[in-house]
């Protein structure tokens, strides 16, 4: 027999049939009614069994956990809370589940229990929701380059250049650690390490992108990138995904255009084929706000949230606008900022974006023309010398979403850059390379996805929204 998803007998054109189901029991109520979820949605199928001529041995292995194959007829249910359910008229138990030492009870708990869980946690309603709603935004962004005519880049996993100058990498060596070898000088002899250089995990794949859009025209990467940045905030991971498109011939404002329309599709198409996961999620979300005080709770739910950022215009501000908004505010007069903005220059902290997005401008916020030297050495100087063609979308409840820019293109002003920052050209030859042989302005942009899975699920920790976190002290599964 052909076996059914449980999305689909919900959906009821089965109805009156023979039927195959197989999934996990989520409850076992009197003996009787199994409500049984196979991971295709949130909602579960009742299955109810005829306890009497069902030998008690088997009844009893019935538990939270435990894996079913189920026959029977799909009927319209005569009970309240569900639609359909299946007469079970044979029932195999694939693997039983020790009620006792299994950890996802039906039961409210904790983030942090369920977080050590986390090879579990996905059989929780919430975080079955939360993955759904991950495959479907990742779905969606593929789905968005694909229509738009760009080309998919796998860029390197192990690199030799750091992207961002932060230097907070993730070496990468076959070196025995007990026994380095080492030159002369008593430095590290990377000649007899496995790539005969020092390399490390990419921060992002941002550099080799931008060589292939100036030949394929329009890119994409979307892969894992690391950073060893020692943060434990519910903000930050080690490991993580970042989209990131590059785009010839592309200046700041196309840039802005394409990242706005981008981040409106993903959203759009999650709404409308993830409706019962968010819908789950928001109910979620209200009722965890409940315990936190008035000041602390969100002032949008979350489908209204997200139907925000799809309804207003991303409202375009210079940061030097921003800056004198954020000095004349009264958070900052009363020195309610944690950071208070005293002057131009300054590096604009999460509370200071979710003001300008939730409080002055009541929509999404792309600031632009930063200060060069609070920014990355490839973004293009502007003609005052002093700011560099970035951009940040800023959202509510979150802050930055995206990250962007117009590329240095020319040659001289880059190795200026470089210079100054003290960034080795050799290592960077390549780069340079696309500056000397047919250069042309063109912009890109980052989007971390942890923090757009983070936005469109509304739960708070990043943690949450990955299948197997990676944070400093913790690299457990």
């Amino acid at each position: 027999m052909k076996y059914s998803k449980v999305k689909d007998l919900l959906a009821g054109t089965l109805v009156n049939t023979e039927v195959g189901v197989r999934g996990w029991v989520r409850t076992f109520r009197n003996n009787q009614f199994i409500a049984l979820n196979d991971g295709s949605t949130i909602n579960n199928i009742q299955c109810v069994v005829d306890f009497e001529n069902t030998d008690e041995t088997t009844l009893k292995r019935i538990t939270t956990g435990a894996a079913l194959q189920l026959h029977g007829t799909l009927v319209e249910s005569q009970g309240a809370g569900q639609k359909f359910e299946v007469q079970v008229t044979r029932l195999e138990i694939l693997g039983d589940s020790d009620a006792e030492k299994f950890p996802m009870q039906p039961k409210k708990h904790s983030l942090e229990f369920l977080r050590e869980n986390a090879h579990l946690r996905v059989r929780t309603n919430a975080f079955g929701a939360i993955m759904r709603v991950r495959s479907a935004l990742a779905f969606a962004i593929h789905q968005y380059f694909r229509e738009k005519g760009f080309v998919y880049v796998h860029t390197p996993v192990i690199t030799g250049a750091d992207a961002e100058g932060a230097g907070e990498m993730f070496q990468v060596t076959s070196l025995n650690l007990d026994q380095i070898p080492r030159k002369e000088d008593g430095t590290i002899n990377y000649k007899e390490d496995f790539f005969g250089k020092h390399t490390n995990l990419t921060v992002s794949g941002q550099l080799e992108a931008e060589t292939y859009a100036m030949a394929l025209g329009q890119v994409y990467t979307f892969g894992p990138t690391f950073r060893a940045e020692n943060s434990n905030t519910s903000r930050h991971l080690a490991e993580f995904w970042m989209i990131e498109p590059e785009v010839a011939f592309n200046d700041l404002h196309d840039n802005m255009d394409l990242a706005e329309d981008f981040i409106r599709y993903v959203i759009k198409y999650t709404l409308d084929h993830c409706e019962d996961d968010i819908a789950f999620l928001e109910s979620r979300l209200l009722d965890e706000e409940k315990s936190k005080p008035q000041a602390e709770r969100s002032e949008m739910k979350l489908r209204e949230k997200l139907n925000f950022v799809l309804e207003n215009n991303f409202k375009r501000v210079s940061y030097t606008e921003a800056i004198d908004i954020l000095k004349n505010s009264k958070p900052n007069k009363n020195k309610k900022f944690a950071y208070v903005i005293e002057e131009w220059g300054a590096d604009l902290q999460s509370e200071h974006e979710r003001y300008l997005v939730e409080k002055h401008f009541k929509s999404p916020v792309i600031l632009f023309d930063y200060p060069a030297n609070i920014k990355a050495f490839y973004m293009r100087l502007n003609e005052d010398g002093k700011t560099v063609r970035a951009m940040d979308i800023l959202f509510p409840g979150i802050g930055e979403i995206v990250g962007g820019s117009q590329r240095e293109e020319r040659y001289e002003v880059l190795v200026e850059k470089m210079e100054k920052l003290g960034i080795d050209q050799e290592e960077l030859w390549w780069y340079l390379d696309t500056r000397r042989f047919g250069s042309a302005i063109h912009s890109g942009f980052g989007l971390g996805f942890e923090r757009l899975v983070l936005f469109v699920t509304g739960m708070s920790n990043i943690r949450d929204v990955i299948p197997f976190p990676r944070t400093p002290q913790n690299a457990e599964f």
